[in-house]
């Protein structure tokens, strides 16, 4: 995470948001991999393009008309709202999850239902990931 946080910047202060790889690995003193693991990343959700073999572009930075620049924009903050709803969807699960351990912890220490907790082998089998 530390190189992609570094790398970023390093793109954005590029003539034209285009860069080596080769002195970003350089500047950054990391081994190129590590560098094309970041631009695979970044290319996969859009944000650079290849310019050639050893040389990308930021394509935020690399927009020359303001339509562009307005697309940019509304991905941008529909990207943002998207974050925010699955961070609350996670909070979400998070707190039933939570929930779940503590009914299950619950029933563990239950006195009552000390004989009942087990499960038998061929119920087990009938799941279909153990069923063979």
């Amino acid at each position: 995470v530390c190189i992609s946080k570094k790398f970023v910047p390093l793109i954005e202060q590029a003539n034209e948001g285009t860069i080596d790889l080769n002195r970003a690995a350089e500047s950054l003193q990391v081994q190129k991999r590590r560098i094309y693991d970041i631009t695979n990343v970044l290319e996969g959700i859009g944000l650079i393009e290849k310019k050639s073999k050893n040389n990308i572009q930021w394509k935020a930075l690399g927009s020359s008309s303001t339509k562009d620049g307005e697309d940019a924009n509304a991905d941008l903050t529909g990207l943002r709202e998207d974050l925010r709803v699955m961070h609350e969807e996670e909070r979400n699960l998070d707190r039933h999850i939570e929930n779940m351990r503590k009914s299950m912890q619950v029933l563990l220490e239950d006195p009552a239902h000390k004989g009942n907790l087990y499960i038998a082998e061929d119920d087990i089998k009938e799941i279909p990931c153990f069923a063979s």
